[in-house]
């Protein structure tokens, strides 16, 4: 289990690289599970299961910026 860090980003190590996963201040100080398989991740709220955020890791950006509001 991992706690949302106050900047609201997560970090995940691949390839022996680290990357950092932006959810949102809204999730900021909550304990989340991240779940990966190859490159697809979820991240889902450690105490409800609701799904926070699924992307598909780009290995070449260290940072994975959330998908702009529409």
């Amino acid at each position: 289990m991992w706690s949302a860090a106050t900047g609201s980003k997560l970090t995940l190590r691949y390839a022996s690289k680290l990357h950092h996963i932006g959810i949102g201040r809204r999730w900021a100080q909550t304990r989340v599970l991240i779940l990966t398989r190859d490159l697809d991740i979820r991240i889902i709220a450690a105490d409800d299961g609701e799904l926070i955020r699924e992307l598909t890791l780009d290995p070449t950006r260290d940072y994975q910026a959330q998908a702009p509001k529409m």
